[in-house]
């Protein structure tokens, strides 16, 4: 099976691929939601999450608190660091878990914001990255995350790669920056993805 590593920045539009590339019948891993899942889920990573973290961890009805987590991490390099330690592995284990029960599909896509950053590059065969100019995605992303203001998005553009830097690293782009159409790009890269396939098969 082909494995494809799907990323963008905040804002690129990633989602939106996503979702064109499930309507051509691809399975799509988000690691976002399964992270949330699994960090709500698994026992042994809750309890190293509370000893981590504290109790206040998970709220009254025993839901991970995320505004919490999230003050707790994002201006401290050394506790985001402990948080991804901690998470990242168990997603590790939860995609490989996904991908038997997708043996029938030719390629899946695995979508992560972090691809290069938290190593997730290493499980996939390909990497393809959205790319989509910075004004744009800031733009986007202020009409979705209407809790957000301009520098909360760009306090996250900075913990990101530069858009250069991911595009340089990823082996295929997809340009959605409003003046190319991203269902054709789509189309085009689902057949090279079956072109791939029946290369390694021949």
């Amino acid at each position: 099976m082909l494995k494809i590593g799907i990323t963008g920045g905040i804002g690129s539009g990633k989602s939106i691929v996503c979702r064109c590339f499930q309507l051509l019948g691809v399975p799509v891993y988000d690691s976002d939601s399964r992270a949330k899942w699994v960090m709500n889920h698994d026992p042994e990573l809750r309890e190293s999450l509370i000893q981590t973290f504290g109790p206040d961890t998970f709220d009254g009805n025993q839901h991970l608190n995320r505004a919490y987590l999230a003050q707790k991490v994002f201006h401290n390099a050394e506790e985001l660091a402990k948080l991804n330690g901690l998470v990242h592995p168990q997603v590790r284990k939860d995609f490989y878990k996904w991908l038997e029960r997708h043996t029938a599909a030719p390629y899946v896509l695995k979508e992560a914001a972090l691809m290069f950053e938290s190593n997730a590059y290493k499980q996939v065969d390909y990497v393809l990255t959205v790319s989509a100019p910075i004004q744009l995605r800031l733009t986007r992303t202020l009409q979705r995350d209407t809790h957000r203001t301009t520098a909360d998005i760009e306090a996250i553009m900075a913990k990101q790669l530069s858009e250069e830097e991911r595009t340089s690293r990823a082996q295929f782009v997809l340009y959605n920056n409003d003046e190319q159409l991203v269902l054709p790009q789509v189309e085009a890269l689902h057949q090279t993805f079956l072109d791939l396939i029946s290369e390694k098969v021949a």
